[in-house]
């Protein structure tokens, strides 16, 4: 009787071909949470739940970890069923509310307001007395005893309407965007911007602190911000509900399929071997060579777009803004951290493309020492 080593051999490939099969498994399941944990949950502005820029999820769980009851309304129904004399009422997305009996029955409502934005209807409706004045206010010191915004300090509004009024005994801050007044047994407060409520907004100055002070105020806040005109049914479609219902079995045989080619070539894997690369070549070499392609083109215009967005870049994550900031906006936050004129500050980083060689190195000149300023203010 003769004996083979077919046995061991095929111990061997099922060993190597086992580990093969894991590392997939595992790689699989590490790709598919991670995109559940990390896909923003989309929505409008100042939603509730959105965690887009415009969002409002970051100050919402903030005011649930420091134990306030926040509630989400999404009707007026909701509103009227959440709201008690004792609790705080917010109101953003103000241009959805085009009913006048909505806007009606929010006024009857019992306890505390704070309208974020408020277009003429609503502030007519909920703010009486109270109009809009001829200036802009961008945020800055506070100048005013409110202890809400002498806690928070200087904020960034980005562009803020301002209000004024005869006949009410104001609390004016930050230039008229943030007012606040008693009425009817009740506390009303109106600031003019939403911009320092977002996601994006929260980590600029005090913009943080001032939300939590102006929202936290009662132990309960109903959050309304309508994403659509009150009574309209949202009939929009989601790409999820364009997909046949086979095309799942699809994907499963394509898994399938994918498996079972690893399975196949996973038996012909060898030895990892070590190869050292043929070129080296160093960042400064490939740098200096991009430039002179840029030079020999007359490529200003790209070579000029190209320093404005490396230095955005590495400028917008040290002034707590995205990349969807405007432009106005983040040349008042780096003028306002470096002391310097938004205008020029805004000419470097956003104005038009240099027409010669001296004004493209006079461009990187200023890009440098902003850079500088605002890494060390």
């Amino acid at each position: 009787m003769t004996t083979t080593a077919i046995g061991p051999t095929l111990q061997k490939r099922w060993g190597g071909m086992k580990w093969v099969l894991l590392t997939l498994v595992a790689i699989t399941v590490v790709s598919v949470a991670t995109a559940l944990l990390t896909t923003p949950n989309p929505g409008g502005r100042m939603e509730a739940d959105s965690t887009s820029p415009d969002g409002a999820n970051a100050i919402v769980t903030l005011l649930r970890d420091q134990g306030v009851d926040v509630v989400e309304a999404g009707s007026l129904a909701d509103v009227e069923n959440a709201l008690t004399p004792g609790s705080l009422l917010l109101v953003a997305q103000t241009f959805y509310l085009v009913d006048d009996d909505a806007l009606r029955t929010l006024a009857g409502l019992p306890g505390d307001r704070l309208l974020v934005e408020p277009v003429s209807r609503t502030r007519e409706a909920l703010a009486p007395g109270i109009r809009t004045a001829d200036t802009t206010s961008f945020g800055g010191a506070p100048d005013c005893d409110l202890r809400e915004a002498e806690r928070a300090g200087d904020v960034e509004f980005g562009v803020s309407d301002t209000y004024e009024a005869d006949d009410l005994a104001l609390t004016s801050c930050y230039d008229g965007a943030l007012i606040r007044y008693r009425a009817d047994g009740r506390t009303v407060t109106v600031v003019g911007s939403a911009d320092f409520m977002t996601n994006a907004g929260l980590l600029t100055d005090g913009n943080a602190a001032l939300a939590m002070n102006l929202a936290g105020t009662r132990e309960r806040l109903v959050w309304y911000a309508p994403q659509r005109v009150e009574g309209e049914s949202d009939t929009s479609t989601s790409i999820m509900d364009l997909v046949p219902e086979r095309i799942f079995w699809v994907i499963l045989q394509l898994c399938l399929v994918v498996l079972l080619v690893a399975w196949w070539r996973g038996r012909r894997v060898g030895p990892l071997v070590a190869e050292d690369l043929p070129v080296v070549v160093r960042a400064s070499e490939t740098v200096e060579g991009r430039g002179r392609l840029y030079r020999s083109r007359r490529a200003r215009d790209r070579a000029a777009d190209a320093l404005r967005t490396a230095a955005l870049q590495r400028t917008l994550p040290r002034l707590g803004l995205g990349g969807q900031s405007p432009p106005a906006a983040i040349a008042q936050a780096v003028a306002h951290r470096t002391g310097g004129d938004p205008a020029a500050v805004g000419f470097w980083l956003f104005g038009p493309p240099p027409t010669t060689d001296d004004e493209l190195v006079e461009l990187s000149h200023q890009l440098d020492h902003i850079e500088r300023q605002v890494a060390q203010s």
